[in-house]
């Protein structure tokens, strides 16, 4: 299928450069270099590249152990690159996991203790777009972004570009005859949309040939991409019988697995383009997902238990695959046990980019860790605040993580409860009154980094107005300057 894009001018974006100067991830190098990776003298600084899988669960992948799902394209990355097992999201559920991610830091850091859509960022610390817009690369952004204030867009807080929202199919009485009822239900379609042939096409292909596009346009200059694709969230009841026969899943979990398939296609997609371009080498490539799977999809996070919906109390919420693929700036095959999170992507991007992580951040370098220059625990603890008064209260989640021990309670009045999750990974025995001194060590520790954290923040009433994603196809690009009215 042909793909037809909006086309823009030279003239407009060499305007657009001189203007801004400038997660799966992926980082690639392009040719007008500024500032230099440390280690390495002379290069040009690397590109990014950030793929986040909304809901997707810990065991949904074949490189996590996953059987009955092909993905070998994202197994590749994996096989080429680093597999983390203990890597962590910090604020779910989706929106403060994005906040989170975004900005490189734990979000009650800026008041966000639970979902709290509409909260906006802060605009005292440079997001992560903003970072490396500030420091001549292009940054782009394609599918869901749900996070910040009704104002708070990607083109408003440092990316340049930003994929248009392409218009969905419209179901007509016919086609939904005899469908399930919860096809019935659907009007006009989640995951199928229009593209400017006015050819039917699945979502999750079209922004995959959105990737594409980016790469292709912005292969001579450093560049960060940021493709958090509306897949695998439910329902998924549309995926067509054309992705869902090439897995082995059965009953529910077919329509699961098929939209999985086609989000490894992307990932195929774009490898495929890296290596055109000659970048893969010189790319490195995040991929992750912003919380655990949704069980009622059928969704996996064995050998853990728990996910999305009513597991949120469990590990399966908060522990997600990651992997970094980077050949020749990382080792290949390597899997990595010590703790991470979502907000380390920032501080090693940003020190991969040649500059100091902005104290703001949480974060750490994890290329030393990975690369075995440094060894130990780059975090030593890890902590869960998700206690927002106005937040479903399935959501609500108290939680350390300390070596293999997880010790947690859902609220402020109930019993801490400790797991070893090394020895039971499905959290199914309750060791507190065993180690007491490990409860009262972590407890502690929680307490401590509660006190260093923002009071809850107020969402403010802000009317409606023009979409955050502007609609259509082709790219919409910023203004001349970042709009500062966005709270």
């Amino acid at each position: 299928m042909k793909r037809i894009y909006q086309v823009l001018s030279h003239v407009h974006f060499a305007a657009f450069r001189r203007l801004c100067g400038f997660i799966f991830v992926a980082v690639a190098t392009g040719q007008h270099a500024a500032a230099v990776p440390p280690d390495r003298p002379g290069q040009a600084k690397p590109n990014i590249i950030l793929i986040y899988i909304d809901d997707l669960g810990y065991g949904d992948i074949g490189c996590y152990g996953c059987k009955d799902i092909p993905t070998p394209n994202i197994d590749r990355l994996a096989t080429e690159g680093v597999r983390f097992t203990a890597s962590y999201i910090t604020n779910p559920p989706c929106c403060p996991s994005r906040c989170s991610l975004i900005m490189g830091q734990y979000a009650q850091r800026f008041g966000k203790y639970g979902m709290s859509r509409g909260l906006p960022i802060p605009e005292d610390r440079p997001t992560l777009a903003r970072f490396l817009r500030d420091r001549g690369y292009v940054t782009g952004q394609i599918g869901k972004w749900d996070l910040g204030s009704k104002r708070q867009g990607p083109l408003q807080v440092g990316f340049t570009e930003v994929a248009k929202d392409p218009p969905r199919k419209v179901y007509t009485k016919k086609e939904l005859t005899d469908q399930p009822a919860g096809k019935r239900k659907l009007r006009t379609s989640k995951y199928f949309c229009i593209n400017e042939a006015g050819e039917e096409i699945w979502l999750t292909d079209y922004d995959g040939d959105s990737m594409v596009n980016f790469i292709e346009r912005h292969k001579a200059e450093p560049f960060f991409l940021y493709w958090s694709p509306a897949a695998v969230h439910s329902p998924s009841i549309e995926a067509p019988e054309s992705l869902m026969e090439r897995t082995k899943a059965k009953g529910a979990r077919r329509k699961l697995a098929g939209a999985i398939v086609s989000v490894d296609d992307q990932v195929g997609k774009l490898l495929r383009a890296l290596e055109q371009e000659g970048l893969r080498e010189k790319t490195l490539v995040i991929f992750s997902s912003d919380n655990g799977g949704n069980g009622g999809e059928g969704a996996s996070s064995k050998p853990y238990t728990g996910g999305k919906g009513k597991g949120t109390q469990k590990e399966g919420w908060v522990r997600v695959p990651t992997i970094f693929s980077m050949p020749g700036r990382l080792p290949e095959a390597k899997q990595h046990d010590g703790l991470v999170a979502n907000f380390d992507f920032y501080a090693t991007i940003a020190t991969l980019a040649g500059q100091a992580i902005p104290d703001h951040c949480d974060g750490i370098d994890l290329f030393p860790y990975l690369k075995g220059e440094r060894t130990g625990e780059g975090h030593e603890y890890l902590f869960w605040l998700n206690n927002e008064p106005g937040d479903a209260v399935r959501r609500h989640l108290i939680a350390v993580r300390w070596k293999n021990w997880r010790l947690y309670k859902q609220h402020d009045k109930d019993p801490w409860q400790l797991f070893d999750l090394e020895k039971d990974p499905r959290e199914e025995s309750d060791l507190a009154a065993e180690h007491p001194g490990v409860v009262k060590q972590m407890a502690a520790k929680h307490t401590a980094w509660a006190k260093t954290l923002a009071p809850l923040g107020k969402i403010p009433e802000i009317p409606a107005g023009e979409p955050i994603i502007p609609k259509g196809h082709g790219w919409a690009i910023a203004p001349a300057k970042d709009s500062k009215d966005t709270k």
